[in-house]
């Protein structure tokens, strides 16, 4: 009887079999342009599934035998024109209000995470006309609902939508509004997929196989239900990033690393990011994917954490240093959009149109703009001052200013390590001269090395310069 009731189970399986995808296959989807691409999913084993498109693709396939199928086939140019695409096996399955474009891939915690609509009582600012504009049909949004999971997952749980005031309401500020600058500049149909989870650690978007490597971090061989179970390394990855391998996409943006100030060595926050977008990159196929991220907002952390005052200041460094390494990847620096009182900083649109100036100096061709902001390059002691370079960058000439506003946020110190507020003087050189009048044999300088600071030092094209230190006194 158990033989008979197993062999009734395993017929009645083949004959409920069905046609699926996983959810970011269906209506109002967006394709990479000009690209391979593939769609794949279950049905009943070796059956055939056959795909067609409205723009001519015409394929078919067996499934194996565990029952997974997958079919690739080249796109075109991005269009406006909407195309629908037709699957048949078991069953029929038809995605209609299909747009090929490009497709950007945005991630991280709360401030990545964070809707229009704001969260709690913070705003973001300029909601309500975003709203009021939001209404574009060739931007598309599809927002995953938050998941962890022990193993790699195969699906996820959310749906494309056009963008709407009821739509974007819900979205990722930050992703819609670079979103919505991409497709101004380049006329061409946008997706915006966001798998963020707020208060996350960087840990636990990494696959298991990676963490490994590290001595420091330890894997959970449960699912663990407790508050902070979001933080458990690699679960995040497994179920919100594992199901998206192979779906064609032109980049990603990335805000993390609040939930990571409090680590025992922020300096190694560097590696976990290496190690992050190394595993994505591989992932995904592609080891040029370009990799944008933002640096954490200045903001009181030590109100609300007994860590080291330095320990924020550390994470920053780590991920500038990390952007130095990466190769394709761009840091956007925060220093002078934070709030000291608000870890939800409201100027969203300024981080977004940030990571919009790399993707349309990277990768749509528009030369002549300022992407980059200046990076500390070297000091000189001359007497009682210090004189800091700065490198800025290939792309474009420029020099500093604090658009008439009183420079702060330098230190400089003697030998003995104590800092005193710095004056600074803006040189013709595109140089910095520090100097304060209870130093005079200075060694060191720092800009911004605290929780929360208001930046107020620029390139011309206004993209702030990222805090640092000329010293190694804190390793």
């Amino acid at each position: 009887m158990r033989n008979l009731a197993f062999i009734l189970f395993f017929v009645s399986g083949f004959i409920c079999a069905q046609t699926t995808t996983p959810a970011f296959f269906g209506n109002n989807m967006v394709l990479q342009q000009n690209n391979t691409v593939a769609i794949w999913g279950e049905d009943k084993p070796e059956s055939t599934v056959k795909l067609e498109t409205s723009w001519g693709v015409d394929k078919s396939t067996i499934t194996n035998l565990d029952g997974t199928w997958r079919i690739e086939f080249e796109t075109q140019a991005g269009s406006f024109l909407k195309q629908d695409l037709k699957i048949k096996g078991t069953s029929f399955l038809h995605y209609t209000n299909i747009l090929v474009g490009e497709v950007w891939f945005c991630s991280g915690q709360s401030n990545m995470e964070m809707p229009m609509k704001g969260v709690n009582n913070s705003p973001i600012n300029n909601s309500n006309q975003f709203l009021l504009d939001s209404k574009n049909p060739n931007i598309r949004l599809f927002d995953t609902e938050r998941k962890g999971t022990l193993k790699p997952d195969t699906d996820v749980i959310g749906i494309w939508e056009e963008a709407n005031a009821v739509s974007v309401k819900e979205f990722s500020a930050i992703g819609y509004i670079f979103a919505k600058n991409i497709q101004e500049k380049i006329k061409v149909p946008i997706g915006i997929i966001s798998s963020a989870w707020g208060g996350t650690k960087i840990e636990a978007w990494m696959p298991q196989e990676i963490l490994l490597e590290y001595d420091d971090i330890k894997i959970s061989k449960v699912l663990e239900d407790k508050p902070y179970k979001r933080r458990t390394p690699s679960q995040i990855f497994n179920g919100m990033i594992h199901p998206f391998k192979d779906f064609k996409i032109k980049g990603f943006l990335w805000y993390q690393g609040e939930s990571n100030r409090d680590q025992e060595k922020p300096e190694l926050y560097k590696n976990y990011m290496n190690t992050l977008v190394k595993s994505w990159r591989n992932q995904w196929a592609d080891t040029t994917l370009p990799f944008y991220f933002v640096q954490i907002a200045p903001y009181a952390y030590e109100k609300r954490s007994k860590s080291s005052k330095f320990k924020v200041a550390l994470i920053r460094e780590a991920q500038l240093k990390a952007s130095e390494e990466i190769p394709n990847s761009g840091l956007v620096v925060t220093s002078d959009v934070g709030n000291c009182t608000d870890i939800h900083p409201a100027e969203k649109e300024t981080i977004a149109n940030r990571l919009s100036y790399w993707a349309l100096a990277k990768q749509y061709g528009y030369t002549g703009i300022w992407f980059k902001s200046p990076v500390y390059k070297s000091m000189e002691v001359e007497k009682n001052k210090i004189i800091i370079s700065f490198d800025f960058g290939l792309d474009i000439n420029s020099g500093l200013s604090s658009y008439g506003k009183e420079i702060n946020g330098f230190t400089i110190a003697a030998s003995d390590g104590v800092f005193y507020p710095a004056k600074v003087i803006i040189d013709a050189k595109q140089t910095l001269t520090v100097y304060s009048e209870n130093v005079q044999e200075p060694v060191a300088v720092r800009y911004g090395f605290q929780d929360c600071i208001k930046g107020s030092l620029y390139s011309l094209g206004k993209l702030p310069i990222s805090p640092f230190r000329t010293d190694n006194w804190l390793e």
